[in-house]
Order: structure tokens, then C-alpha cells, then sequence
């Protein structure tokens, strides 16, 4: 149910095209909950961004899905406060981080979480690819490749982290760990299946059925080619773009 105390939907939509390292990211979420926990008021957030090679593990997940010992590779690992277990991020994977209010939608993790799965749903098909749900788990598959993974955190109906989907990866980081805790399912990616595709063809894509799937207006999205000033507020952003759809 949509609270009619926070009618507004609107989303502002930040793509930066160079990677992101992912201790920056996880600081521009927690700081935007935090101002929307303070002020439910502000406009829903979509950050759009790919990470250097980096492992995250949800808050509960088994550290025995990696496959190496961090302290004696060196490689960078994150446990955070999302749901799920070890993923992977690396460049050519478009990640998507929406800081949305709940109360303007509804109130369900569950459709939260099909709603998610959805909008890479309808980004495949703009590729004529038919992806699938598998019953019990949370994800985007194609013919039996995990494309998509998602993660998400909700404190007082504000969300946080999002979804991944590999659109062109080097998928060898992938064979350190055991992605999702799935072992009988292997990874893929949405080259494997239209060469030559880009994250950045695919943003614009992402953008759109966000919007669309969430019945959300969205502003044109702020586009950065390289990591935003130390500082940068997301919520007073410089100039104004134009409304994108509604």
C-alpha cells in the first residue's frame, strides 16, 4: 500500500562511468539512508556504477563459499549488511543501488524483490533474451546462467544495495568463490549471449525499465566519466536535469 503521507515519486538517477571502489559506494548509500531515515521527504536515488574487482558477503553468509584466504591473497573482501551470500563485482558488470522509500510503494521485501528481478527481466528482453526466475531463489537466469544477483538492506522501509547484472564481466573472479552459496549453477553473462554489448549501452536500458517497473518518474540522469568530488552531494546535485518520463 502507497502512504499518501509521501506522495511524491521521483527518482534521481547518477551514472558514473569509471569504477567505483566499493568502500565509497557503500558510504554514498549509508549517507543517503541516513538523510532519508532523518527527512522521508527526499527524492528516491538510483546510483548506476561498475566496481573494481571486489567480494562481498551478506551479513549472515557462510565464509566457507571462499574458496581463498583473504589475508593471504590480499584480494578485497567486504562483509556487509545486505542479505545473501559471497558475490563477486568487477568492471563490465552495471550494479545498481536504489535508496528507495518503501512507504511510496509498498511495504513487502518480497515484491520489493520480484520488482528488482523484473526490471533485468524486461532489460533482456530489449535484447530478445526470455530470462527466468528459479522458484526458491533470488536472481535472473538465463538457459541456466545466473546474469543477475541481487542483495538488499531495509531499515525503516528505506532500501539499500540493489542488484548486479553481468553484462560483459571477466568472469574468472567468479571461480574463487561459490556465487550466492549455488554450487549447481553456473554464472554467466549478457555477452555470452549478444557480443559486443556495453555497460554503457546497457544504462540507458536499465534506466528506462526501472522507471517503467516501478511506475516512477525519472529525472535525466547525471553522468559523471570519472568518480564524483570528495563531498559530492547526491541530494543537491549541480545544475537540474529535465523530467525523463512520467
Amino acid at each position: 500500500m502507497i502512504s499518501s503521507n509521501i506522495p511524491s515519486r521521483v527518482l534521481r538517477a547518477f551514472w558514473v562511468k569509471t569504477p567505483i571502489p566499493y568502500a565509497i559506494a557503500w558510504a554514498w548509500q549509508r549517507s543517503l539512508v541516513e538523510r532519508r531515515r532523518q527527512n522521508p521527504d527526499l527524492d528516491d536515488v538510483l546510483l548506476l556504477l561498475e566496481h573494481p574487482p571486489v567480494y562481498t558477503l551478506g551479513r549472515g553468509a557462510n565464509p566457507d563459499f571462499l574458496k581463498f584466504d583473504p589475508e593471504a591473497t590480499g584480494w578485497e573482501v567486504h562483509r556487509i549488511e545486505r542479505g545473501g551470500e559471497v558475490t563477486y563485482h568487477c568492471p563490465g558488470q552495471l550494479v545498481g543501488y536504489p535508496i528507495l522509500n518503501l512507504n511510496r510503494y509498498r511495504c513487502d521485501l518480497h515484491w520489493y524483490l520480484r520488482q528488482l528481478e523484473e526490471v533485468v527481466l524486461r532489460v533482456l528482453s530489449d535484447y530478445g533474451l526470455e530470462g527466468d526466475r528459479v522458484p526458491g531463489l533470488t536472481g535472473v537466469w538465463l538457459e541456466g546462467r545466473k546474469l543477475a544477483a541481487l542483495g538488499i538492506k531495509v531499515s525503516r522501509w528505506i532500501t539499500m544495495h540493489g542488484f548486479a547484472l553481468n553484462v560483459c564481466p571477466d568472469l574468472d573472479g567468479f571461480e574463487k568463490i561459490v556465487p550466492c552459496g549455488i554450487s549447481d549453477k553456473p554464472v554467466g553473462s549478457l555477452a555470452q549471449f549478444r557480443p559486443g554489448v556495453t555497460v554503457e549501452g546497457v544504462m540507458p536500458q536499465m534506466l528506462d525499465r526501472f522507471a517503467e517497473v516501478f511506475e516512477i518518474e525519472t529525472l535525466e540522469p547525471w553522468t559523471w566519466e570519472e568518480m564524483p568530488p570528495e563531498g559530492y552531494d547526491f541530494d543537491r546535485p549541480n545544475g537540474e536535469p529535465t523530467l525523463k518520463k512520467s
